[in-house]
């Protein structure tokens, strides 16, 4: 399926500028149509790839809150590309999403993004298809996956009316294995850890640079300790 010419069909078929982006689709076969494409994007299984040829995309959010259900948003979406351990720094993915909904004062103070920058942004629906077609079969990453799961999975459900199928692994798989006895969870606590310089905290883009550092780091770690696939490492996290 031609990525432009659905972007194409799928702009032709909104009405009203909406913040789910395909709000106004009626008919139950261009619905069929989007979920479609994302089984599409769904490629085989990674957990066998040996770490040292796995594709991965690390992504991190921001968000006006902590609970999608409650009416929080994906305000950005951030992310850049590895193969194995080594980052791939020009390859990048960032937007802002836009959001009819007063930005909470401590989330502009968090993340310097304010509702100004966000009236010209692009609609969540858009930005979810881009971030598809930019992860295409890379296994997804990110720290503190709860987070980006949850909120991937609720939009994905409102926007797409689909489950997000993407696989999103957990930067604490490994950090857990390779250092069991170290008490620390935060991107900013285990970066100073590592020795990763802490640049433009909140901003999506940035943050997901630094959470793949934490991956390149700890993939060689974990491969010290036998861990050659991705299924070696849930294995051996389970026995944590």
């Amino acid at each position: 399926m031609a990525f432009e010419p659905f972007m194409q069909i799928l702009r032709g078929i909104q009405g009203k500028r909406t913040n789910v982006g395909i709000g106004d689709i009626q008919s139950a076969q261009q619905m069929a149509f989007l979920r479609n494409l994302q089984k599409e994007l769904k490629k085989e299984d990674s957990l066998e790839v040996p770490l040292d040829e796995l594709k991965i995309v690390v992504f991190d959010i921001e968000t006006t809150g902590f609970n999608p259900e409650q009416g929080d948003e994906i305000i950005s979406i951030g992310a850049i590309k590895m193969h194995g351990s080594s980052i791939r720094e020009d390859d990048t993915f960032y937007s802002l999403i836009y959001s009819e909904k007063e930005i909470p004062l401590d989330i502009v103070e968090l993340t310097g993004i304010t509702n100004e920058q966000l009236e010209d942004a692009s609609l969540v629906g858009d930005v979810l298809i881009e971030f598809l077609q930019y992860t295409k079969d890379c296994t997804l990453v990110a720290h503190h996956a709860n987070h980006e799961r949850n909120f991937m999975q609720f939009t994905s459900n409102k926007v797409f009316r689909t489950p997000f199928r993407n696989r999103i692994v957990d930067t604490s798989f490994l950090y857990k294995i390779a250092e069991p006895k170290i008490q620390l969870s935060s991107l900013e606590d285990l970066c100073e850890h590592n020795s990763i310089p802490i640049v433009g905290r909140h901003n999506a883009l940035e943050d997901a640079r630094m959470a793949a550092k934490l991956w390149s780091i700890y993939t060689e770690k974990v491969k010290m300790l036998g861990c050659e696939t991705l299924q070696d490492v849930y294995e051996k996290f389970a026995r944590i």
